[in-house]
């Protein structure tokens, strides 16, 4: 039966996100992953700042634009949270302790330049001050759209919070109810119809029956505790055992 994904996403449910560990590596190039042993290497401005871009770990989603110094780089290696310098306070600022919106950090990246940071973070609540979840929810473009990533850690989010909910009426909370064997068996459904629609050269219904057995996928994992991130992760590592 046809599913439509936008409804689904529009429909009120659950999240339980799996939290991904810290990650530090020593400097092996000139750009790479932050440790304590490199901070010096950072090149910050005359005012002791260096510009912070921060990511969604699981989507790739630009969450944010701020700046840290050395005492907020340090403070966010060692508390895993998110810490910026506020240049209109003129202060360390602590993401989320004011707003309960704390940013879990991943990863810190850097550039090649050594003069900007990459903050990739697993998000709580909004990142934007405004309530949206990213900062950068507006355009200079006439057209907007989202990406790939942006779509996906969407997808799980949205069935994260419905599965959490269960609000009445959800397509999502009714899955939940039937069980894990009836969500199962329609990820085996809309697996066929994705084939028969390949089959028969129906493109129009083949990218439709996908994005279900995406949906129905991603509803089955977060049923089991597991997460889309855990899915590329593996296809990560396999790229790169495959690279060797």
């Amino acid at each position: 039966m046809p599913f439509c994904l936008t409804c689904a996403i529009l429909v009120p449910g659950f999240s339980h996100l799996c939290k991904r560990f810290f990650k530090q590596s020593n400097l092996n190039a000139k750009s790479g992953t932050l440790s304590p042993m490199n901070v010096d290497s950072l090149k910050f401005d005359d005012r002791g700042l260096i510009p912070v871009i921060t990511q969604d770990a699981a989507s790739g989603e630009v969450l944010m634009f701020a700046y840290a110094n050395r005492e907020a780089l340090e403070q966010t290696l060692k508390t895993r949270q998110a810490h910026y310098y506020s240049r209109s306070r003129q202060e360390l600022w602590h993401k989320g302790a004011t707003s309960g919106h704390f940013q879990d950090v991943v990863e810190i990246r850097f550039d090649c330049d050594e003069d900007a940071v990459l903050y990739r973070v697993e998000q709580t609540g909004a990142a934007c001050h405004t309530g949206e979840r990213s900062c950068f929810y507006r355009s200079l473009t006439d057209e907007t759209s989202l990406s790939m990533g942006d779509v996906m850690g969407l997808l799980e989010r949205v069935v994260g919070e419905r599965l959490e909910a269960l609000p009445e009426g959800s397509y999502v909370t009714n899955l939940h109810e039937r069980g894990l064997g009836y969500i199962s068996q329609k990820v085996v459904e809309e697996a066929g119809e994705t084939i028969v629609a390949a089959l028969e050269h129906k493109d129009d219904e083949l990218l439709g029956e996908a994005a279900d057995l995406l949906f129905h996928l991603t509803v089955l994992l977060k049923e089991r505790g597991l997460s889309l991130p855990q899915v590329t992760g593996i296809l990560e590592e396999r790229h790169r055992k495959s690279a060797r």
